[in-house]
């Protein structure tokens, strides 16, 4: 009930701004901006993420929102993460021609509140509320939802603070983060999905570095693919049968795929009632060893994509189900994972929830 209070909080107190169809937005979270050193999990993706920003959201008109765990303050300075990375922050406020750039912090920048010389402080805030056509999509990164995390200010999170500052960043540890535990990671989707429902709002998060689409997994999206082609399987033609089947081939290779490999890939089932409800979306990371998650808002439709580096094509999950485009000849590829329609979406929340 606390983690309901604060999530309606949110969605009550955020920043509204009216989007329509027109409207480009690109969502990414969780880039754990370090020092540029061997600890820094951002620094092999710092390039490819560099590039498709400017190259292809900056100049396609997006507009940017951040959310959450930008920075890694829970084992760096500030003041060395702006030596590293400040050219970077001056890509973000670039985005403000385009229309708007709001950087979300979550629990591992929570305290760039204390820094009055923040760069990007006029454009940080803990929430924001998109309105698109009298609907309510609402970005937060997602540690709200946890009984533990959802007060920086906790004995839980100082203690936890000084002990990566002091202690993990000196021994090379990796972040302590909700990520590596699928089941703190499911009970926190669930609270999000279980407010959204009520709320009839989207919810776009971060923090748990899972994609969700719809509030589905990969591995949930794959299965209801296949049952709603068979289905349409009977009433098709004898063209549109053959290529029925054949997609079906790709789906259950990946199927096949999620299953073997979900454990460790972090595939596992993400839905949390009989019906998927499509009201919660998360946009991943940007620390993944082959490339970067983001959600995208664009013409009235929502998707989720998958950017990576030539030579590592095939490596994600789902990745033979849409053509690969690259960006210029930068050797860097775009990925459409999944993708659907706002009204539709908002459709089956207002039936369904």
């Amino acid at each position: 009930m606390k983690c309901f209070s604060n999530l309606e909080r949110l969605l009550h107190a955020s920043e509204t701004i009216d989007i329509s169809r027109d409207s480009r937005i690109v969502v990414f979270s969780d880039l754990h901006l370090g020092d540029g050193g061997r600890n820094d999990e951002f620094r092999h993706n710092g390039p490819l993420f560099e590039t498709l920003l400017r190259n292809h959201y900056l100049s396609g008109r997006f507009s940017l929102v951040l959310n959450g765990d930008i920075e890694e303050l829970f084992k760096f300075d500030l003041h060395s993460i702006e030596a590293a990375w400040g050219e970077l922050w001056e890509l973000f406020l670039l985005f403000r021609r385009n229309g708007f750039v709001r950087k979300l912090y979550g629990n591992h920048d929570h305290a760039l509140l204390d820094h009055s010389d923040y760069r990007l402080a006029d454009v940080l805030a803990e929430s924001l509320c998109l309105h698109y056509e009298g609907q309510r999509l609402l970005l937060f990164h997602g540690h709200q939802a946890s009984p533990y995390l959802n007060e920086p200010s906790s004995i839980f999170s100082r203690s936890l603070f000084y002990l990566l500052r002091y202690f993990a960043r000196p021994f090379g540890f990796r972040n302590y983060s909700v990520s590596y535990s699928n089941r703190k990671r499911y009970a926190i989707e669930r609270s999000v999905y279980e407010f959204s429902n009520r709320s009839k709002v989207i919810s776009i998060i971060g923090h748990t570095h899972r994609p969700l689409f719809e509030s589905m997994s990969k591995l949930d999206y794959l299965n209801y693919r296949i049952e709603e082609l068979c289905r349409s399987y009977t009433e098709a033609d004898v063209a549109l049968q053959q290529s029925i089947e054949h997609e079906i081939g790709e789906l259950r290779r990946e199927l096949e795929s999620c299953y073997r490999d979900g454990s460790r890939k972090s595939l596992r089932s993400g839905r949390y009632d009989t019906i998927a409800i499509p009201s919660i979306f998360n946009s991943g990371c940007c620390i993944g060893k082959r490339g970067v998650t983001a959600l995208e808002i664009e013409d009235g439709m929502i998707r989720l994509v998958y950017w990576t580096k030539d030579g590592m094509r095939g490596t994600y999950p789902g990745e033979r189900l849409h053509k690969a485009e690259e960006l210029g000849s930068s050797g860097i590829y775009r990925i459409v994972l999944n993708e659907d329609r706002l009204d539709y979406v908002f459709s089956r929340i207002r039936l369904l929830a």
